[in-house]
């Protein structure tokens, strides 16, 4: 688990037969084959008992699954399935060794949908390197601020509280110093809401 940032919270255990849904979309490598995606994703893969993207099929006919588009050099992902136990580490292995493949950083969003009407949404990060994980992790944090901030306070304040938020990142970089080449870190929320649709 060293690829996974110490402050990360992992879920804990969930009952069975959860749904879930997972939403992204990641730039490949030019020099990536399917199988070696498939290959990176195998945890996921066996988890859910299948053995190709072509059988990353979603639970929902309208969402077109796990797909790698080559010409593009993107995996697209917007799968739903139910999972029980361990489904989280199975996607955490598999996302972790992706990363190495990816071109750039990016997030892919994960949400639990509960029995009890909550909703469980994390945001979890690959990147080909710590650098442009903590690159693209500072960019939603900010983009979330200027959301949240913009509510209440005018360009003038959100500039101020961003500027604060910069140093912090750039303090923390410093002092962590030489970090692991590759890895993934989650940002987790919890909601009562309705289902999020595409």
């Amino acid at each position: 688990r060293q690829a996974l940032d110490s402050s990360v919270s992992v879920p804990a255990e969930r009952s069975m037969h959860t749904e879930v849904h997972v939403h992204g979309v990641v730039a490949i490598k030019n020099s990536v084959s399917q199988s070696e995606l498939e290959q990176a994703l195998a945890s996921w893969l066996n988890y859910v008992d299948i053995e190709s993207l072509g059988e990353a099929r979603s639970a929902h006919q309208d969402e077109p699954g796990v797909v790698y588009d080559r010409r593009k050099r993107m995996l697209e992902i917007c799968w739903t399935g139910w999972v029980g136990r361990n489904f989280q580490k199975a996607l955490e292995s598999s996302f972790e060794a992706l990363g190495p493949l990816s071109e750039e950083a990016s997030g892919v969003e994960v949400t639990y949908y509960h029995e009890d009407g909550r909703d469980e949404r994390g945001m979890v990060f690959v990147g080909p390197t710590s650098d442009a994980i903590e690159s693209v992790q500072r960019r939603y944090m900010i983009e979330d601020l200027q959301d949240l901030l913009g509510r209440h306070f005018g360009e003038p304040e959100i500039s101020e509280v961003v500027g604060l938020v910069n140093q912090l990142f750039d303090r923390r970089w410093q002092e962590r110093g030489a970090a692991p080449a590759t890895g993934i870190s989650e940002r987790p929320q919890r909601t009562a809401g309705k289902r999020h649709l595409h």
